[in-house]
């Protein structure tokens, strides 16, 4: 169950593949307030990460939550991929770049 305290304590966490890769920091969640659900979260790309070179000069993404794979100290979501994904990865196609 999530509850408010666990939100709260998700800004600022640093995301991560599950390959590895380090993303950036969670900077906002998107909510579906019709259904009481978690819709996406917000990255903002470290410079020098995977990420931003995978999306050029864009800030950030917003990655939907059933990317999300595990929640704790840090984020862990589907490794992603510029090219056609295994199974296990996403597409950049898959997340809107802001």
């Amino acid at each position: 169950m999530v509850t408010i305290k666990n939100i709260a304590e998700m800004f600022d966490k640093d995301v991560f593949t599950n390959k590895g890769y380090y993303l950036g920091k969670v900077k906002d969640l998107e909510f579906d307030l019709s259904r009481y659900r978690l819709r996406s979260v917000v990255v903002e790309t470290s410079r020098d990460s995977e990420l931003a070179k995978l999306i050029g000069g864009k800030r950030g993404v917003i990655i939907p939550y059933p990317v999300v794979q595990a929640v704790g100290d840090i984020v862990i979501i589907k490794h992603i991929v510029a090219s056609k994904p295994e199974e296990g990865e996403i597409s950049t196609e898959e997340v809107e770049k802001v």
